[in-house]
């Protein structure tokens, strides 16, 4: 669709993608393959990578296998690790942005301020940074790993030292030889903590709720390996498909028979055993709730680390900060220079939602308020016509590669754009809200045996009333199958009335036509 056809100085395009991380870019190249080349990525950043590229803390790594954690349209036999760190993964999607030639359609430093869905024209405004535009469709892959959370502590303010959130670090600042407190004990947190341990002066580390943590079975990929890789493809097939099989039966236990993991909780209490000595801070380090609740952690060098004499577990979480001095829950004070805050992202209150409005003038945030995030199979919402989410309510996953589902989103959105030009003209499809509520009523049915839900913890899964808006509790297969194909009763068909051919005549038409499917 060409530039200008509306009548005003605004590009419109096809398809609007949003983020160029795995979801954004993974889209872009769906669309190209499917013969669409009308469409733009616009992405806030001046580079593509999503939590790849903002996340640069020392020690990043991704705790689900390199060959696992790549697009199976784009493998990469040169994987320097079986897990691979922060810089190997954004210079991989770095690749896949020139090997698919996306960067034409890539609108960087344009960050969406507001989105609205214009009923008469049957297309979504788009305010950025970059300038305006206009789409027919919306595909948001924003991440849920995009927008940092620092909680809000008295006296922060007013902390002398330096503060920095772990997926904004502060590389001008130089941690040898300081005072450092860690906030929290995440993911990032435990990666963070083994690379800067050794160079701080002392390292406290302010823990809540204390993690189970695995061993990480890291080790370097031989050249051998590599060649045969790039010789024979299908052995990178076979390794991803071996590491895809063995998450897949991992499942039940996670979703159908927590009382399955107890044997995986005394494997990861060996682990603790073997680097910490004393019994005082082995109990501060063993948690309380079923191995999985949270999200079950790897590393082999953060419970060494935690036994170094430079290192202090504070087991109440940090609760005011006086001056330069950090006081915990249990009272426990510690004077520090710089704060790292490792405490996680806004899952479960998707930012973007506040950007987004739909047929009736509400945001995404408002519709959701209530009853918690929904969307028809992960990616459409009731009331945004033509929108749909990458990553979106309950596709999370505990135990395998995001990649697996970010792929089964892609195939719905094609088949979505696919039914989109069946129906022909200018048309929409709005996921019907009984469809919405009746899948997630399946899905929170399921959620309810699940050990994030049964496992007596309380995890960045779970939303402010309690309600598990972020897992999928299935395998990838089945959520493979459910999105396979846009079933269109469940949706309201939208069409523009004839006259809406231009914006002056659709001004003065009547609203949309909905059509039964």
């Amino acid at each position: 669709m060409a530039e200008h056809e509306h009548g005003h100085g605004n590009e419109h395009v096809r398809v609007a993608v949003i983020g160029s991380g795995f979801g954004g870019l993974g889209a872009a190249v769906r669309l190209r393959r499917e013969g669409i080349t009308d469409f733009v990525v616009l992405e806030r950043a001046g580079s593509v990578g999503g939590t790849w590229r903002d996340n640069s803390y020392p020690g990043c790594a991704c705790d689900v296998p390199s060959h696992l954690y790549s697009f199976s349209f784009a493998p990469n036999p040169d994987w320097p690790r079986t897990f691979s760190g922060q810089q190997h993964i954004r210079a991989y999607l770095e690749r896949v942005a020139d090997v698919f030639r996306l960067r034409p359609h890539l609108r960087l430093n344009s960050e969406v301020k507001r989105m609205t869905w214009n009923k008469e024209l049957l297309r979504w405004d788009i305010q950025t940074t970059g300038g305006d535009l206009s789409a027919d469709v919306v595909v948001s892959a924003t991440g849920p790993l995009s927008d940092p959370k620092i909680p809000d502590i008295p006296g922060l303010d007013s902390f002398p030292g330096r503060v920095f959130h772990s997926a904004r670090w502060d590389h001008d600042y130089d941690l040898a030889g300081k005072r450092v407190a860690m906030v929290g004990t995440g993911a990032s947190a435990i990666q963070i903590v083994p690379a800067i341990q050794p160079e701080v002066a002392r390292l406290t580390l302010f823990q809540r709720t204390p993690p189970w943590v695995m061993p990480r079975v890291d080790r370097a990929i031989s050249g051998v390996e590599r060649s045969l890789h790039r010789a024979l493809p299908v052995t990178t097939q076979l390794r991803r498909g071996l590491l895809w099989g063995i998450r897949e039966l991992q499942v039940q236990a996670f979703t159908k028979r927590p009382d399955e993991l107890g044997f995986v909780e005394q494997l990861a209490k060996r682990n603790m055993a073997r680097a910490i000595k004393d019994p005082a801070l082995r109990a501060k380090l063993t948690p309380d709730y079923r191995i999985g609740c949270k999200r079950i952690l790897l590393s082999s060098t953060y419970y060494p680390a935690l036994a170094r004499d430079n290192v202090d577990v504070v087991a109440g979480g940090l609760s005011e900060i006086r001056g330069s001095t950090l006081v915990a829950a249990d009272g426990t004070e510690a004077e520090v220079d710089a704060i790292v805050f490792g405490t996680g992202f806004h899952v479960t209150d998707m930012p973007i939602a506040e950007r987004v409005v739909g047929a009736d003038g509400r945001t995404l945030a408002e519709s959701w308020k209530d009853g918690g995030m929904a969307a028809l199979r992960g990616a459409a919402a009731a009331g945004f016509p033509n929108w749909m989410t990458i990553i979106g309510p309950n596709t999370g996953l505990g135990n395998s590669s995001m990649i697996l589902m970010i792929e089964s989103q892609l195939n719905y959105m094609a088949d979505y754009l696919r039914q989109l030009n069946v129906l022909g003209g200018r048309v929409a499809l709005d996921a019907r809200q009984g469809a919405v509520d009746d899948w997630n009523r399946k899905v929170q049915e399921r959620m309810k045996r699940t050990v994030w839900n049964t496992g007596g913890c309380t995890s960045w899964y779970l939303d402010a009333n309690g309600r598990n808006t972020t897992v999928w509790p299935g395998t990838t297969t089945e959520f493979r199958r459910a999105t396979r194909r846009v079933d269109l009763s469940e949706y309201q068909v939208l069409r523009a009335p004839a006259t809406a051919a231009t914006p002056s005549a659709a001004r003065s038409a009547d609203a949309p036509v909905e059509v039964e499917a």
